[in-house]
């Protein structure tokens, strides 16, 4: 089932039920661990551009990597001027990311090859990005939290900031679903919010298991899979039926987990954390 009405913010998630066997939640099995070449990374984010290819932004080098999953080797990459952090593709040729505080810049991924294309310059500092029916959806770190920004850099919609208390306090993480909605990850507030396309609130979650929440990305329009820092979890979230429950945990190989993402073609899961070199890989059993 679909959720398609709105709810009230705040809604906690008090369906915290034991992981069941269908499409998302079914047994993971983890498989070898992905080397990375070179020592040192910091995977701040990553994107599913192909079953065999990953894009990951790695700030430790200021750049982005087009990463073969199979080989473990690095077959093309872009410099940055700057330290890169937030990643999306915005269709299978086109990914973004944020580069410094208030510029994104555009890279064409063709084939086995990166190469750089127009950059957009935004009015603040930015802190997460996603995209979501070919536009931009950006946080910030203060208000107005989130624009939506067409690929020419006109604001299209803006996060309506009336209220009676501080919906965000640091909305770095998001992802967009098949039909256009966005989840935010914020660890401030230890919250996951959804939002439509406009950015109004539908729903937002909370739970004991969201605890220092990070990287989050969707596997359907009703299942996401965020990163929980502070637990060594990837927690598995379903609006419809308000649920969240622990899909991978320490005994699993999870400790301090940053970024995450997913593999419709092959149903695996590829997550990064503070360990130096190496991106654990699971597989739906």
């Amino acid at each position: 089932m679909i959720f398609t009405g709105l709810a009230p913010t705040n809604t906690p998630a008090s369906m915290i039920t034991p992981v069941s066997k269908d499409l998302t939640q079914a047994r993971l099995k983890r498989l070898p661990d992905i080397q990375l070449p070179g020592g040192w990374c910091s995977i701040y984010d990553q994107a599913v551009v192909s079953p065999e290819m990953l894009l990951v932004s790695n700030s430790s080098v200021h750049c982005v990597q087009l990463l073969d999953c199979l080989k473990g080797e690095v077959v093309s990459e872009v410099q940055l001027q700057e330290c890169g952090h937030r990643m999306c593709l915005i269709d299978k040729t086109t990914a973004a990311v944020n580069v410094g505080d208030k510029k994104i810049q555009m890279i064409l991924v063709k084939g086995k090859k990166l190469t750089k294309e127009k950059e957009l310059t935004v009015r603040r500092a930015i802190l997460g990005l996603t995209s979501s029916r070919n536009s931009l959806v950006v946080s910030f770190y203060s208000q107005p939290w989130l624009e939506v920004i067409s690929m020419d850099g006109n604001v299209l919609h803006q996060f309506d900031k009336s209220g009676k208390y501080q919906q965000f306090i640091d909305p770095e993480f998001m992802c967009s679903t098949p039909g256009g909605s966005v989840f935010i990850s914020d660890r401030g507030t230890n919250t996951i919010t959804k939002v439509d396309e406009s950015l109004n609130i539908l729903q937002t979650f909370t739970s004991p298991l969201i605890q220092g929440p990070y990287g989050i990305t969707a596997v359907t329009e009703d299942q996401v899979l965020v990163c929980i820092w502070q637990n060594h979890s990837i927690v598995l979230l379903q609006p419809s039926t308000n649920t969240i429950s622990t899909l991978l945990g320490k005994d699993e190989g999870i400790e301090v987990p940053y970024s995450l993402t997913y593999c419709p073609d092959q149903k695996k899961v590829f997550v990064a954390s503070c360990t130096p070199d190496t991106i654990k890989v699971y597989t739906m059993s």
